[in-house]
């Protein structure tokens, strides 16, 4: 019944992605909008979705180990491992509104995360109002200033879609990706609990993982389809996303506090190596590019990740 569980969500989750790509396209090419602005906005949120239903869930009920594992987890696993098997697919061209935008906002946002949890060991109501308001000062350059900043070519096979069908495909994407999400950590819970591990490790292996599905399956379809502003975009965006609204957003409702010292002592280090890690691998050897030699740092830099946390 778990492996029914998985596949089925694996499925629903590779359609949604297809979908809230047609749909980011198509709303891009509607608004004249560069695609990388529409990957840092409407499919991250839409692909952090799961992860604000999950974390707000574990934090009502009691669970903060579980919301504050499942995003430090997801953060790693979309750099580690969903950016490492993308770039095996095939290299990325960089914008430069990635190291002047983009990637400072991440570091700034995993900065605040690590302060405010090494400070008191719990995220309070009005650090989650900090974090979020962050997020709408952010949200509000990129659509202010980054529209005319960033240069971005359209594929010549991108067709206009009419306002209802972007609307349909955004939303029909977003609940298969939700759904898809929680068949299948439902189904990777159960097996884990089988195998009696902590509720820590559970949330920043298995869960995260669980979690950074929508990430993969509209990064690996992104790329195969060339959209690849969208897909590095989509990544980034969805780092941000996961400490500022969801984190943000369950801390408002309810304190986020740390049980489990691991969290602190270990993953939110590994977190942020990895978010650093992205910058030299973008500029070194060849400048503004990541291709399948930073694809395998990546996953290896991952796979010691699950190793030592295991």
């Amino acid at each position: 019944m778990n492996f029914f569980l998985i596949i089925a969500g694996l499925v629903l989750l590779i359609l949604g992605g297809n979908w809230l790509l047609k749909s980011a396209v198509a709303l891009s090419l509607k608004l004249e909008i560069p695609k990388i602005v529409i990957g840092m906005t409407v499919v991250s949120f839409a692909t952090s979705a799961p992860e604000l239903i999950i974390s707000i869930n574990a934090a009502l009920s009691g669970a903060s180990d579980l919301a504050l594992g499942n995003v430090i987890g997801s953060n790693i696993a979309n750099l580690g491992l969903v950016l490492g098997i993308t770039l095996l697919l095939g290299s990325m061209e960089v914008q430069t509104s990635f190291y002047k935008t983009n990637w400072p906002v991440m570091m700034i946002a995993s900065a605040m995360l690590y302060l405010f949890l090494t400070g008191d060991k719990v995220i309070v109501q009005y650090e989650g109002i900090i974090l979020f308001s962050f997020l709408i000062i952010f949200l509000i350059y990129l659509l202010r200033f980054q529209k005319t900043a960033v240069l971005d070519e359209f594929p010549e096979d991108d067709e206009p879609l009419p306002l209802y069908k972007i609307v349909l495909f955004f939303t029909i994407g977003g609940v298969a990706l939700w759904g898809g999400a929680e068949l299948l950590i439902n189904g990777a819970t159960s097996l884990a609990i089988e195998f009696g591990v902590t509720e820590r490790v559970i949330a920043v292996t298995v869960i995260s993982i669980g979690t950074s599905i929508p990430e993969l399956a509209a990064s690996v379809i992104a790329v195969l389809k060339k959209e690849k502003a969208i897909s590095l975009g989509n990544l980034i965006g969805s780092n941000v996303f996961n400490i500022l609204a969801v984190l943000g957003i369950t801390s408002m409702i309810t304190p986020v506090s740390v049980t489990d010292m691991g969290l602190i002592n270990n993953d939110v280090f590994w977190m942020l190596g990895v978010s650093l890690l992205i910058l030299p691998l973008v500029f070194l050897p060849k400048g503004m590019r990541l291709n399948w030699k930073d694809g395998i740092v990546l996953l290896s830099v991952y796979a010691i990740f699950i190793y030592v946390t295991i």
